[in-house]
């Protein structure tokens, strides 16, 4: 079944309305590989003017959201806000999110099922720490993050999984081609084991950590790796090579 390749840029806190034009600016004079799925990772408070601006190709996705449609939850927005302003993704479970601000599983399943519902994109985040590989525990802990989600979602048309080692986010060190194409191949067979095997051959399974316009194309080259979500990268104009790793 052949899946889209799909890059999501996750632009995280950085960005004013200066540096979001000059980004705009390269996202539009691409060119963008037609045949890839783009989405851009928006802080909230820029989401309405970052959708009013790219092309309509680009998807624009927030970068968290709560469980719940409106209420009490200071400081948090919600699926019905972000598609209010026109954006149609959401970035959860990121493992800043996780490790920074103690999201655990169970939430995170939570919110990805509520933004689901909300008739929301989502781009599934999961990940092990440096220790957790070291311990051999690489498959334990994504299959313990993937099965959460599981447990709330009927309907994967709209996920897109990320598989971001935490211990490659952010710090130049990158899975290896074979790394990352073990753990995506390992992920698609337990999806199709314990969910549907319909879904586990559907699903875009993307890889985050360090991606760069000099180790895209042989990432992109494993047939296991649909995407990439993309960080620092993001922010440069390189970015447009990372979206053309297929071409």
């Amino acid at each position: 079944m052949a899946r889209k390749f799909v890059v999501g840029g996750n632009w995280k806190m950085n960005g004013d309305k200066k540096q979001i034009n000059e980004i705009i600016g390269f996202l539009k004079s691409g060119p963008l590989n037609q045949d890839t799925e783009v989405v851009v990772g928006v802080p909230a408070i820029y989401l309405e003017l970052v959708r009013t601006c790219v092309p309509a190709s680009i998807g624009v996705a927030a970068q968290n959201c709560y469980k719940v449609p409106k209420g009490a939850f200071t400081g948090e927005i919600s699926p019905a806000m972000i598609k209010d302003v026109g954006a149609d993704w959401v970035i959860l479970g990121h493992s800043e999110r996780r490790q920074i601000f103690g999201e655990s599983d169970e939430l995170i399943a939570e919110k990805v099922c509520h933004a689901l519902e909300s008739g929301l994109k989502v781009i599934a985040c999961i990940g092990e720490t440096l220790e957790e590989r070291e311990a051999g525990k690489t498959e334990e802990v994504v299959f313990r993050q993937t099965k959460a989600i599981a447990a709330k979602v009927n309907d994967w048309s709209n996920v897109v999984i990320a598989y971001e080692p935490v211990w490659a986010i952010g710090t130049g060190k990158t899975a290896t081609p074979q790394q990352a194409q073990d753990v995506h191949k390992a992920l698609r067979q337990w999806i199709c084991e314990n969910i549907d095997a319909k879904v586990g051959n559907s699903i875009r399974i993307q890889y985050g950590g360090s991606v760069t316009a000099a180790n895209c194309k042989e990432l992109a080259s494993q047939p296991d790796i649909d995407g990439f979500l993309v960080g620092g990268a993001s922010l440069k104009p390189e970015f447009v090579n990372i979206v053309n790793a297929k071409q």
